[in-house]
């Protein structure tokens, strides 16, 4: 069994020895000065995570997934991150996936021993018929989790991409990757309570990969989200405004482009700017591999 005490998330946190006895002000102004650190410490792993986000890249190129896996809070941002991919990007449910120890039951009640069982990992990979052309990123805080280990293990002899996320140097799991990436943010504000700044370290690189690997894929023209899903009345909107930032059209005409487009917001901005009928824009589209630009020359 491993000896926690090893591990920087479970360390005492010098800071706040004495946080019980903090007011509510000082103890704001001490989580917020230990969340400050984050973002720094994920800067040193930069090169890391550029590593895996070039390798979901040619995973998609090739057809495959991305796909997250974790437990407890790991496993919910994987599952977050996973699902807001698809109406930001206009993505299929299954290019993202998110996979959690026990279930869509433990994204709010734990499930006792789930994130303890190697062959949990591997049954829920083997479920999504994993293929070569994935790419696995195995995430937890510890860097010890069985559930991530077993799946790690077993997308290496299906021949899948791994990759991992832990906040601890020389984490278990690192072993059992080949695109490691460990981000070390100190001990925790509260000691143990990796929901805290791990989890926000977690959130930024997920947030890394997922969206520089959809610019990857042509999901993005300038800085606009071109594939967005208008789903809701907001979202309509936006896609209308973002029609209007891209081509510097009128409201109205990108309205009539928008409904023209069969509210595909991509191609409503390739027919304004190439001036094509939505059939000669889609043609455009396809031979460009989506992305806008390559339309234009």
């Amino acid at each position: 069994m491993i000896d926690l005490s090893t591990l920087t998330t479970e360390r005492r946190n010098t800071e706040t020895y004495n946080l019980d006895q903090m007011s509510v002000h000082d103890a704001l102004i001490k989580m917020n000065q230990e969340d400050q650190k984050v973002a720094l410490a994920v800067s040193q792993a930069l090169p890391q995570v550029e590593s895996v986000t070039t390798a979901v890249i040619q995973s998609f190129k090739k057809g495959g997934r991305l796909i997250y896996m974790g437990a407890g809070t790991s496993g919910r941002l994987g599952v977050l991150d996973a699902a807001e991919c698809v109406p930001t990007f206009g993505v299929a449910a299954t290019q993202v996936i998110g996979l959690i120890a026990g279930g869509e039951q433990t994204m709010t009640v734990a499930v006792e021993g789930a994130e303890d069982s190697l062959e949990l990992g591997r049954k829920d990979l083997v479920g999504l018929e994993l293929s070569q052309n994935d790419t696995v990123v195995g995430i937890a805080a510890s860097g010890r989790t069985p559930y991530v280990i077993g799946g790690l293990d077993y997308a290496k002899e299906v021949g899948a991409t791994t990759a991992s996320l832990s906040c601890n140097k020389n984490a278990e799991i690192s072993k059992h990757a080949t695109l490691p990436i460990e981000v070390d943010c100190g001990p925790e504000f509260l000691t143990g309570s990796t929901r805290l700044k791990s989890g926000t370290a977690q959130k930024l690189i997920l947030n890394m990969i997922s969206t520089i690997s959809m610019i990857g894929i042509g999901k993005v023209y300038n800085n606009l989200m071109v594939d967005v899903k208008p789903t809701n009345e907001k979202l309509v909107e936006r896609s209308k405004r973002i029609i209007m930032q891209a081509t510097d059209c009128t409201y109205d005409e990108a309205e009539e482009k928008f409904e023209a487009a069969n509210r595909d917001v991509k191609l409503a901005i390739v027919m304004i700017l190439t001036d094509s009928t939505a059939e000669q824009g889609r043609a455009k589209l396809a031979k460009a591999d989506g992305f806008v630009k390559n339309t234009l020359k």
